[in-house]
């Protein structure tokens, strides 16, 4: 154990009714960018949480350079020099960074000498911060680079990152990247997190896949498929989603110069918002978390009042309308956030169901509820999109995050809308349930409606979208064919480029 930095023998964690880990073992090298891969629930989260000290195992044993190793707190596991950025910032918009930066150290230097300390790390590392920006101001991506310093000002032998590129451009992507190749390069090892496989197999040495817990592999990841990870992730074959050659229809959807405010200090108002989509038409809109996303969707929903522009259905103003008109009439939306936004956690499956589907679904009459026909609904959506729950009466908050989002989406789906509207509809999700979505999604589209997916995975947006439009500082580009863009176009309109400005 003595060539090793991180040992894991046998580590087994449980809770009532599942057991997290089972008896996993796995060794990370020094120096090694590690991956660790799985479905939903495959114990990934419990793993790198008992690594980090944030939850005890019940047996099995760790040692960390060769000596033992139980944190029984984080900072006891940054002590040693095991350090993690999140998925979620844990960070305070009000603050500056380096106040942010202060807040994670156990003895904080003086904010001028911390100040000096973060720009000659993030000069080292290619990752430019400006330590007395306020992070209510900061992108996506420079918010990562708060959580990235705030670890690399402890000097860590094991840094471990939960899906860091899932607010990433393309361009930010090669900057991270970069960086974490000169820290692999200076002796620090990686535990890296991610559903995003061309990713691992560009940069990790090795895999190490969970399954319903236990350790069912390891591989190198250059010398896999990226099919090849994926079904040793969920142990059997899927078929990728298969989009189809078809014609457009009519225009379903037009937004003329949509300005909508921000509700809140560090939202992101929309400004002339104008694109429209057609019968038949998957519309891909990109952007880096907080460009707007949210504000569209709930001034397309009916949630968010309008500014000022149109919004116009099957040749309608509707931009007076109520959420419930609007989905009377058709359009329904599925919103980025699950657990509490596109489902209510301690209602059952039935009563998620008939929430949006009473009227769509006929599930309503003379002011009574057709419980027996909701809970038929419910089943539907259960058996056609593959929900692993017990049954219809179990809590939306007892599924797994994949399996709601695929109730939701499939809650939707199966209202026939004229037009979709879902903000990151396969938000980490594994790669089978994300395939089944996304084919639910292609054949929706097919069967004459339109689908505008939001979304900031690339990867997915490519795969499924006819168009693409990025949103940025609350601007929509020009609208392009997909067919017609590169990765760095496609980068650069992420980015800010608008307009032609994209194509040059």
């Amino acid at each position: 154990m003595q060539e090793s930095l991180l040992h894991i023998e046998g580590l087994t964690k449980a809770y009532p009714g599942v057991v997290a880990n089972d008896t996993v073992s796995l060794t990370i090298g020094h120096g090694e960018v590690h991956a660790l891969l799985g479905e939903n629930g495959a114990g990934k989260s419990t793993l790198v949480k008992m690594i980090y000290g944030l939850v005890k195992p019940d047996s099995g044993q760790m040692t960390f350079k060769g000596q033992d190793y139980a944190p029984p707190k984080p900072s006891v596991a940054r002590q040693t020099g095991v350090a993690m950025v999140f998925q979620h910032f844990s960070l305070f918009e009000a603050l500056t960074v380096a106040e942010n930066i202060a807040l994670g150290m156990e003895n904080p230097p003086a904010q001028n000498d911390l100040a000096r300390q973060i720009k000659e790390v993030s000069q080292t590392y290619g990752l430019p911060l400006d330590p007395l920006r306020t992070v209510g101001t900061l992108s996506a991506g420079e918010r990562q680079r708060v959580e990235i310093i705030r670890c690399l000002l402890q000097n860590p032998k094991l840094l471990i990152m939960d899906e860091p590129t899932s607010v990433l451009t393309p361009q930010e992507v090669d900057i991270l990247f970069k960086t974490l190749r000169q820290l692999k390069s200076e002796g620090t090892s990686i535990l890296y997190i991610s559903h995003k496989l061309e990713e691992i197999r560009a940069l990790c040495d090795t895999a190490t896949i969970l399954r319903h817990g236990k350790n069912v592999g390891t591989k190198t990841p250059s010398t896999a498929t990226a099919r090849e990870l994926a079904e040793l992730m969920v142990g059997a074959s899927f078929d990728s989603p298969q989009k189809k050659e078809k014609d457009l229809g009519q225009t379903l959807l037009k937004i003329d110069a949509l300005n909508v405010a921000a509700t809140d200090h560090f939202g992101t108002s929309l400004k002339d918002v104008s694109f429209e989509i057609k019968a038949g038409e998957i519309l891909g809109i990109g952007g880096v978390a907080g460009n707007g996303q949210d504000e569209l969707l709930m001034a397309l929903s009916g949630e968010q009042s309008v500014t000022s522009g149109a919004i116009e259905f099957d040749a309608t103003d509707i931009s007076h309308l109520p959420p419930h008109d609007r989905r009377l009439r058709g359009l329904l939306c599925a919103p980025e956030e699950r657990l509490g936004h596109a489902a209510a956690p301690n209602m059952s499956l039935t009563e998620n169901a008939i929430m949006t589907a009473a009227d769509r679904k006929g599930l309503r009459k003379n002011g009574f509820l057709n419980w027996a026909g909701a809970r038929q609904f419910a089943q539907d959506v259960i058996a056609a999109f593959d929900v692993r729950t017990p049954g219809t009466e179990n809590a939306a908050r007892s599924l797994s995050g994949g399996n709601l989002q695929k109730f939701v989406i499939g809650r939707e789906v199966l209202q026939n809308p004229k037009v979709l509207i879902v903000n990151q509809p396969t938000w980490g999700v594994d790669a089978a349930a994300a395939a089944s979505i996304r084919q639910a999604l292609l054949d929706l589209a097919q069967n004459g409606a339109g689908v505008i997916v939001i979304s900031q995975d690339l990867d997915e947006l490519i795969e499924i979208s006819d168009n693409f439009g990025a949103l940025n500082e609350g601007r929509l580009s020009a609208i392009k064919p997909m067919a017609s863009l590169s990765l760095d176009e496609i980068g650069l309109m992420m980015g800010g480029s608008h307009g032609m400005e994209a194509m040059q």
